[in-house]
């Protein structure tokens, strides 16, 4: 059993010792909410009308379905 074990250390330190490292990139900049399309809730914003399959960029968000709150009931083991 102890060989089983001296092994798998030692396989897993080579494996993580000879891993290639990634390079790191020259100019990284941190990224930036506007660099998303992510869906927006704005009352300015025109609701765009579509005909047929599209893919909007942006979408401003007006309604999301029936959006329900329930209250989560566990009971976690205890005695019986």
């Amino acid at each position: 059993m102890w060989q089983q074990i001296l092994v798998w250390v030692i396989t897993t330190v080579l494996s993580a010792l000879l891993a290639p490292r990634p390079k790191a990139p020259e100019n990284a900049q941190p990224g930036q909410i506007g660099d998303k399309d992510v869906p927006i809730a704005s009352q300015d914003a025109p609701i765009p009308v579509l005909f047929g399959t599209r893919l909007l960029s942006g979408p401003n968000v007006v309604w999301y379905g029936d959006v329900q709150v329930r209250a989560i009931r566990k009971s976690s083991g205890g005695k019986k």
